[in-house]
C-alpha cells in the first residue's frame, strides 16, 4: 500500500524482484506515470472500509501473501487489510498509535516511559487559553505529518500563537480536496478529522538526536541500524540532513536506545515488521520522539545492506513472507546528507555537482529536483533537493566527507511570483 508520491515504491519493486516475488501496488492514483502504480489496484487510500473491500475482492482473484506499508500514511490501512484476509498483521489500533503522534505520546505515558510535557490543542479555536501556562521553550507539531513538515519551535506565547496559524494553513493546504496551489488557501471551516484540526504542543528537549532502524517479528527486535544526526536540531524548523551509522555512542546508551525501542512496540502493541525509531539524548536518558511502523524515509535506506547485497525492502518482503535472509550487514560506516532546501523558490541550477562527486568517500550525489521545479522549505515543504552517500572505514570520515561534498554544491534559487486574480 503506497502514496502514489512515495519514495519507497521503486525499492520496493527493485526488492520484490531481487527475491523473484511478485508484487502489487495497492494506491490512489488512476493515471500515473510510475508504471508499478498504474498495472497496480486503483484504492481510495483514505476511505478504509472501501479499500479493504476492494483487495478482498482481489483476493478472491488471485491471493496475497502479504500486506505492507511503504509510509505513514497506508500503515493503518495495510493492518486493516492484513486482518481482514486472515494475513499476519500489526494490530490495527496499534498502527494507527504509531501514526498519531498525541495517541503515541498518550501510550508513551501510560506506559511509564520519559515523555516531556504535552498537551493537544485545537487549531480551529482560540489559541491563547488553550496555552495558558506552556513552559518556553516548547515545539509546536501536526499530529500525523511527516518528515518535519509543519514542526515548529516557538520561545514564547505570541511565536506559539503565530505558529499555529502557520500550521493550521498548512494542515489545511495538505487536506482532502485542498487546491493544488501551494499559496495559502482560503480559510476553511474546521474540519472533522483530528490530524487537519488538532495539534501537539511539547516541552523542548535539548540533547543530540538518533534515528534507528530494527524488525519486530515472533523472535523479539532485531536492530538493524543507530544513525547519529551530527547537525544539531535546536530549531525553529527541524529539518533532516545528516545520518551516519555505526553510532557513536556508547555501548551503554546504545542498549538503552534498544531498550526503549522494545519498550515503545510493547506500549502500542505493535508486534511484527520494520520499525523507524527518534530519540533524543540529553543528560544520559534517551527521550522517545516518535516510532513508527515502517522503513525509514526518503532514499536513505540505501544506506542499508544486508547479506549478499540485498536491500532494506528486501529484507522487509523477506520477513514478511518467511524467506529466509540473513540481517547481517556489511563492514564499515555509511552515511548520507538529505541535502536541505535553503529557501523557497524557483530551483534555477545546482553548482558543483561533479565537484561533490569527487570528494574521496562519496559514492554518489543524486538531484531529485529539476531546473524550473518549485521548492518549497520547512516548514510548508516535505521533500529534499536530493542526497549525497559515502562509505568509508569509520563514521568520522564518513561525516567528513558528506561535509566536503555538501560545500562544494550551490544552490540558484529564483524568487517564484505568484498571479492571483483580483478580487
Amino acid at each position: 500500500m503506497a502514496p502514489p508520491a512515495s519514495y519507497r515504491i521503486s525499492a520496493y519493486c527493485d526488492a520484490a524482484a531481487s527475491l523473484y516475488v511478485e508484487l502489487v501496488i495497492g494506491s490512489d492514483s488512476e493515471h500515473s506515470l510510475v508504471s508499478a502504480v498504474a498495472d497496480g489496484i486503483q484504492l481510495p487510500l483514505q476511505n478504509i472500509p472501501v479499500a479493504v473491500a476492494m483487495v478482498r475482492e482481489a483476493h478472491r482473484r488471485s491471493a496475497f501473501a502479504a500486506v505492507l506499508a511503504s509510509d505513514d500514511a497506508t500503515v493503518e490501512l495495510a493492518s486493516a487489510i492484513a486482518e481482514s484476509l486472515g494475513l499476519a498483521h500489526n494490530p490495527v489500533e496499534s498502527a494507527r498509535i504509531s501514526g498519531r503522534k498525541d495517541l503515541a505520546r498518550a501510550a508513551q505515558a501510560r506506559a511509564g516511559l520519559p515523555v516531556p510535557h504535552f498537551r493537544r490543542i485545537d487549531l480551529f479555536s482560540p489559541i491563547a487559553a488553550q496555552v495558558a501556562g506552556v513552559e518556553y521553550p516548547c515545539v509546536l507539531k501536526p499530529l500525523a505529518l511527516s518528515g518535519s513538515r509543519g514542526v515548529i519551535r516557538a520561545d514564547d506565547e505570541q511565536e506559539l500563537i503565530d505558529s499555529c496559524a502557520r500550521l493550521r494553513q498548512i494542515l489545511q493546504a495538505n487536506s482532502p480536496g485542498a487546491p493544488a496551489s501551494l499559496a495559502a488557501p482560503t480559510p476553511l471551516d474546521a474540519p472533522s478529522s483530528p490530524e487537519h484540526r488538532f495539534a501537539l504542543v511539547e516541552q523542548y528537549l535539548g540533547g543530540v538526536e538518533i534515528a534507528v532502524e530494527a524488525m519486530l517479528s515472533s523472535d523479539g527486535l532485531e536492530m538493524l541500524a543507530i544513525f547519529d544526526k551530527p547537525e544539531p536540531l535546536v530549531g525553529p524548523y527541524f529539518e533532516e540532513s545528516y545520518y551516519v551509522t555505526p553510532s557513536r555512542l556508547s555501548p551503554a546508551l546504545q542498549s538503552l536506545v534498544q531498550t526503549r525501542v522494545e519498550q515503545l512496540c510493547t506500549a502500542y502493541g505493535l508486534v511484527r515488521g520494520p520499525v523507524h525509531a527518534e530519540f533524543r539524548i540529553d543528560n544520559d536518558e534517551v527521550w522517545p520522539l516518535e516510532l513508527a511502523s515502517r522503513t525509514i524515509g526518503g532514499d536513505c535506506a540505501r544506506l542499508l545492506q544486508f547479506g549478499a547485497g540485498h536491500s532494506l525492502e528486501a529484507l522487509v518482503i523477506a520477513r514478511a513472507l518467511g524467506i529466509p535472509l540473513t540481517a547481517e550487514r556489511a563492514a564499515g560506516a555509511g552515511g548520507v546528507l538529505m541535502i536541505p532546501i535553503p529557501r523557497s523558490g524557483i530551483l534555477r541550477r545546482v553548482e558543483g555537482v561533479l565537484a561533490a562527486q569527487k570528494v574521496p568517500l562519496v559514492e554518489d550525489v543524486y538531484i531529485a529536483a529539476r531546473e524550473g521545479h518549485e521548492l518549497l522549505a520547512l516548514p510548508e515543504g516535505s521533500s529534499y533537493l536530493g542526497f549525497i552517500f559515502a562509505r568509508g572505514s569509520d563514521s568520522e570520515s564518513v561525516e567528513r566527507a558528506l561535509r566536503a561534498a555538501h560545500a562544494c554544491l550551490s544552490i540558484v534559487i529564483a524568487p517564484m511570483w505568484r498571479i492571483e486574480a483580483a478580487s
